[in-house]
């Protein structure tokens, strides 16, 4: 008879058939990394690496209602966005601000500008006045392809919307007057390189 260091003895459990699940219940939610996932795993490289400091803003949120149902725990039963967000990231690279906005879009052949909102416009025209960088980085799911596209290029498509042009910016011109960023494995979104390739 087996024991355990303890003493007691071993017994073997006995051996269940595992039961076919049908399909609905196998889960395949997370098999990828989402843009914010590869983007904050890349800002995390480029830290520990030296090459560049970037964080995700936090979201203001004003907490008013929590739970408390024992001690170790607490539940917020209700909270509001305190301001409207910016933009996502920003941070310094060689001395220069870096300030941007990610978006994913499934649509295949288009960039829809309902995703940006206005005071995210304001806000990359602010930096800009300040000589800051700012960009989008926008990824289209079905493709997995991600490209940099600079904020005075969104700008200019941002006014054609605004004067009655089509209300979202066309694969094609994204290809044209942005920058694919191919994805790899460290850093995962290379963005660094090609603000670096541009402006410095």
């Amino acid at each position: 008879m087996l024991k355990y260091p303890n003493g007691k003895p071993y017994r073997q459990k006995q051996r269940t058939k595992r039961k076919n699940l049908p399909n609905k219940d196998i889960q395949y939610s997370n098999r990828g990394m989402t843009l914010e996932e590869d983007l904050n795993e890349t800002n995390e490289y480029y830290r520990t690496s030296g090459i560049a400091v970037i964080h995700k803003k936090p979201t203001p949120v004003q907490i008013v209602s929590v739970d408390y149902p024992k001690r170790s725990a607490a539940v917020i039963k209700e909270a509001y966005f305190k301001q409207a967000s910016t933009t996502d990231y920003n941070g310094v690279f060689k001395g220069k601000y870096i300030d941007f906005e990610a978006k994913e879009t499934r649509y295949t052949s288009s960039f829809p500008l309902q995703n940006i909102h206005e005071h995210q416009i304001n806000h990359m025209e602010a930096v800009l006045k300040q000589d800051g960088i700012c960009f989008l980085i926008i990824r289209f799911a079905n493709s997995e392809e991600i490209f940099l596209l600079s904020a005075e290029r969104v700008l200019e498509f941002w006014k054609r919307k605004q004067s009655g042009g089509r209300k979202s910016i066309a694969k094609h011109e994204i290809e044209t007057h942005g920058h694919k960023i191919p994805l790899g494995y460290q850093p995962r979104i290379d963005y660094i390189k090609i603000i670096d390739d541009i402006y410095f």
